[in-house]
């Protein structure tokens, strides 16, 4: 059987949503950044809900993401503190 397409399959897995927001380089890094964060996210609850994840761990995993996150927008120099909350 044939193998499809790598590029196909990531781009069906990993769908990017355009990008409406002001076009700075900063900015389309930080998106890029979210979306990702948000593919993580619906994946790490999937598992969660099916089972397959403890929810402790599913907490601790998306809670290291956002950490990665929260240093991606000081990185990139973003915005405000609307996401230094905890």
């Amino acid at each position: 059987m044939d193998e499809p397409n790598l590029d196909s399959k990531n781009k069906f897995l990993y769908v990017r949503s355009r990008y409406y927001g002001q076009v700075k380089p900063e900015n389309l890094v930080f998106n890029a950044n979210l979306q990702e964060f948000a593919h993580k996210v619906g994946y790490i609850a999937s598992l969660e809900t099916s089972g397959k994840l403890k929810p402790e761990d599913a907490y601790k995993q998306i809670k290291a993401l956002w950490k990665q996150l929260k240093r991606s927008k000081k990185r990139l120099f973003i915005g405000g503190d609307s996401l230094d909350e905890s």
